[in-house]
């Protein structure tokens, strides 16, 4: 009989048990529910506050130029070349030689010597061209301009003519578009500018360069 009134009186408190489970797995649900609509809320106000894109001093002097960076070099089908375009080692900067590039990142022409083929002012003009594509690998591997701290050589190869001599006012143009650019303190650099007899897909100019960053 004892054994029956204990079997009832456990029976008895299995609705209690349930009702305070139910008790506490709705508390936990309501809490959850709350955690969830915070979260949502949360997440709505992260999605209406727009993302600021913040713009480089060198990206606005560009733009203020109305110049455009062409796509970082994309060399030939079937050409390899087993060596960086930039190479970064701590605060220092090396660039490989660049030639004229298309808004693509192609080669682009005139092709052929200075003083031949190719006019002084179309060489000066490749110049120009070549330096943006020097820009454009520099901002493929660091990302920001602004990270520049001085350019320090640059180093500027001519195709030329047996009669061509003028190399330096070849190569002004690119000291001039790198000065207009990053200014005088930081755009300030020395500078070789030689001769040739032949340069890679005949480009009439081929630049290399070094810099310090930041």
């Amino acid at each position: 009989m004892f054994q029956l009134l204990d079997v009832l009186g456990r029976t008895s408190m299995i609705p209690k048990l349930l009702t305070r489970r139910r008790v506490v797995m709705s508390g936990s649900a309501a809490l959850i529910g709350v955690m969830e609509l915070q979260r949502s809320k949360t997440t709505t106000a992260q999605t209406l506050v727009p993302e600021i894109q913040v713009i480089s001093t060198v990206d606005r002097r560009l733009q203020a130029l109305e110049l455009t960076l062409p796509t970082p070099w994309q060399l030939p089908v079937g050409v390899r070349i087993p060596a960086a375009f930039v190479r970064v080692y701590g605060t220092r900067v090396f660039i490989s030689g660049h030639v004229p590039l298309n808004e693509n990142g192609t080669v682009i022409g005139p092709f052929g010597r200075v003083g031949a083929e190719v006019s002084l002012e179309q060489a000066q003009e490749a110049a120009r061209l070549a330096t943006l594509a020097i820009f454009a690998s520099l901002k493929r591997a660091i990302g920001n301009l602004d990270q520049i701290a001085a350019w320090l050589r640059v180093y500027g190869m001519v195709n030329s003519a047996s009669d061509f001599y003028d190399y330096p006012q070849v190569m002004n143009s690119a000291s001039r578009l790198i000065l207009d650019v990053f200014g005088d303190e930081i755009g300030n650099h020395s500078r070789v500018a030689i001769g040739v007899s032949g340069l890679p897909w005949n480009a009439p100019v081929e630049i290399e360069a070094e810099l310090e960053l930041k």
